[in-house]
């Protein structure tokens, strides 16, 4: 192939994702009530198809949970991770902890808030290529280690999220935030689990249920073999 015809086929290619990220936020963000503005800029600006395992870039902008190259790891569907985000209310510089990045999609959106993102990462490969993806991004640390136990060295954090459902409280990472400061994520037992948002008021915690959801436990926050849920 000619070197004009790659460069026009390169063209194509860039615009064709940037279509599908403007369909994204108009046909799946939109419609599942999410109406922050800074959230849906975020949306529509960031890359999605970079995050993506790789040779799965076409699959980047469906409406569907993506797994990556790690057991129990996926990048939960864009409308779901749209209102996880939105429910943390971030703004420019807030402190957020994106727990099981993978290759930090969600760490990406945050830090295009104008947020301060750690990105937690226990899985070696997921881990690096998430370096590589955000590599040049300001205000953006990646760091391994293992999910349950957060990152105290960078804590308080102003919200928490975390990429996967989790069965028991997640009671070191609600340590780890600020006064005021939120948690959201994926709670419960298969069918039963529902998006959760966790506020800390003092040295209590509120729970509430916002809606009906389905992604991978994240065997970090599974209930012990024997244990009645």
């Amino acid at each position: 192939m000619r070197a004009a015809d790659q460069r026009r086929g390169k063209t194509t290619s860039m615009l064709d994702y940037a279509q599908a990220r403007r369909l994204m936020v108009d046909c799946q963000l939109r419609t599942f009530d999410v109406n922050d503005i800074a959230v849906l800029d975020a949306f529509e600006d960031v890359p999605r198809e970079r995050f993506v395992p790789p040779g799965r870039e076409d699959f980047a902008y469906s409406d569907q949970t993506l797994r990556l190259d790690a057991h129990s790891r996926a990048m939960p569907a864009p409308m779901l991770l749209a209102r996880m985000i939105q429910s943390l209310t971030v703004l420019p510089g807030t402190r957020v902890l994106d727990v099981a990045a993978g290759y930090g999609y969600g760490t990406a959106l945050l830090q295009r808030l104008g947020a301060q993102v750690t990105a937690l990462e226990s899985d070696a490969g997921l881990c690096a290529g998430a370096r590589e993806r955000l590599a040049g991004l300001t205000g953006v640390a990646v760091v391994s280690g293992p999910l349950d136990a957060g990152n105290p060295a960078s804590a308080p954090y102003d919200a928490i999220l975390i990429n996967g459902r989790i069965e028991v409280r997640p009671q070191a990472l609600l340590d780890q935030l600020a006064d005021g400061g939120r948690l959201v994520c994926v709670m419960g037992r298969d069918r039963a689990a529902k998006t959760t948002v966790f506020v800390r008021a003092g040295d209590a915690f509120g729970a509430r249920p916002l809606f009906d959801a389905s992604l991978p436990l994240l065997d970090a926050f599974a209930v012990e073999a024997g244990f009645a849920f």
